[in-house]
C-alpha cells in the first residue's frame, strides 16, 4: 500500500532528533577560565618542585656523544615529539622514537652514547617496557618523566623527574591536559637549561633555522656583504676623474675615501657628484667632494640593523649602500638590494 501524502512511512527509520546545543557564552568562558587556571597551577606547583634531580638530568643529557631520544604513547607521546624538534634545533641532537615501533626495530635507533627521555604520566605504560630494558641492557641513561615514584619507568630510570599530582583540567578528570601541559613546560625547561649550559649563541640558532622568518632575522651583515675584493675605496688626493671611474666599476653607486692608515674617513655618492657638478669637477681631489664621516656597520650587526641604517631610522637621509667595517677600516659592503634578496625586511 502506498502510503498517504503527510503520513509516516512504517519502514522508514525514525531520523533522530537534533540535539539541543546549550549555548551560553558567559559558561563556555568560565569554563575556558578553569582549564587555563588548573594548567596554571600545576606549572607552578612542578615550577617549586623542581631541585637535585632536575640538574642530575641534565648532568646526563649534557654528557651525551649522540643523540637525545625522546619517547612517550598516545598523548604523551605527540608532547614527546614537540621536545625531541625543540631540543634539536636548539644545539641538542635529538629524535623521537614511537614506543610501539621501537618494539619492531626501531630500538635500533638507539645506540650507545645516545640517552633516553621516557615520558609517562602513569609510568607504567606497558609500550615502554621494551625500552626501558632495552636501556638497562646497554647501559644508555635514561631519564623518566611522570608523575608515579613506584611506577616500572621511574624504578628503571637512572633519574627521575616527578611531575607534581594535579587535577586534570578535563571536567571528567580524565583526559591528558594538566599533565601533558606539565611534561611540555618540562621539556622545554630542559631545553632551554641545556641551552644555556652548551653556550648555544644566536649565530649557532640562525646556522639551525636558515629558512623562514627566524633565519632572516638572525642574518648577520657578514652573511648579506660583498667582501674587500669589490669594495670601491680610493684616497683623498686621488683626482675625482679616477674616483668616477672607480665608483662606476664598483656597481654600489659610492666610493669610500680611506686615509693612509687605510680608515674610512669619507664617501662620495651620485648625490655628491650633482651637488658638485662643474667643469672642474673632474679635476678636483676627491677630498674635496667627499661626505664625512660616513655611515658605517659592524660586520656582526644584525642585517636588519644594517637596513635600518640604510633607510634613516634615526631621522638621517636614506641611503642604499653601507660600507661595513672593523676597527675603523672597510672590509666589506652592503647594498640595500643585498638585505631585501635576503628576506631582511
Amino acid at each position: 500500500m502506498t502510503p498517504q501524502p503527510n503520513q509516516e512511512d512504517p519502514q522508514r527509520p525514525e531520523e533522530p532528533a537534533e540535539q539541543a546545543v546549550d549555548q551560553d557564552p558567559d559558561r563556555d568562558l568560565e569554563a575556558a577560565r578553569r582549564v587555563l587556571r588548573l594548567e596554571a597551577t600545576g606549572l607552578d606547583a612542578l615550577a617549586t618542585s623542581l631541585g637535585g634531580e632536575f640538574n642530575h638530568a641534565l648532568d646526563l643529557l649534557t654528557t651525551v656523544s649522540g643523540r637525545i631520544t625522546v619517547t612517550g604513547m598516545g598523548k604523551a607521546g605527540h608532547v614527546a615529539r614537540k621536545i625531541a624538534a625543540t631540543l634539536a634545533s636548539t644545539g641538542a641532537p635529538a629524535q623521537f622514537v614511537h614506543p610501539g615501533e621501537a618494539s619492531h626495530g626501531d630500538l635500533g635507533m638507539i645506540a650507545p652514547g645516545d640517552a633516553v627521555l621516557a615520558m609517562s604520566n602513569s609510568g607504567d605504560t606497558t609500550e615502554l617496557n621494551d625500552v626501558i630494558l632495552y636501556t638497562r641492557r646497554f647501559g644508555i641513561p635514561l631519564v623518566a618523566m611522570t608523575a608515579k615514584a613506584s611506577s616500572t619507568l621511574a624504578e628503571g630510570a637512572d633519574v627521575t623527574l616527578l611531575l607534581p599530582r594535579a587535577p586534570e583540567a578535563c571536567p571528567m578528570g580524565l583526559a591528558p591536559t594538566t599533565s601533558t601541559t606539565m611534561m611540555m613546560a618540562l621539556g622545554d625547561a630542559i631545553a632551554v637549561a641545556l641551552l644555556k649550559r652548551k653556550g648555544f649563541s644566536e649565530k649557532d640558532f640562525q646556522v639551525l633555522h636558515p629558512g623562514g622568518a627566524l633565519g632572516r632575522k638572525l642574518l648577520r651583515v657578514s652573511d648579506v656583504m660583498h667582501g674587500p675584493e669589490v669594495l670601491p675605496l680610493c684616497r683623498p688626493d686621488t683626482a675625482m676623474s679616477e674616483a668616477i671611474l672607480i665608483m662606476t666599476q664598483g656597481t654600489f653607486g659610492c666610493v669610500g675615501i680611506t686615509d693612509d692608515s687605510g680608515v674610512l674617513i669619507g664617501i662620495i655618492t651620485d648625490g655628491d657628484l650633482r651637488r658638485h657638478m662643474d667643469p672642474g669637477l673632474l679635476a678636483v681631489p676627491a677630498r674635496e667632494v667627499m661626505t664625512g664621516p660616513p655611515r658605517t656597520i659592524r660586520t656582526q650587526a644584525l642585517a636588519t640593523e644594517a637596513l635600518g641604517v640604510m633607510n634613516g631610522v634615526h631621522n638621517e637621509r636614506p641611503i642604499t649602500s653601507l660600507f661595513v667595517v672593523e676597527n675603523g677600516s672597510p672590509v666589506g659592503i652592503v647594498h640595500i638590494h643585498d638585505c631585501l634578496r635576503a628576506g631582511v625586511a
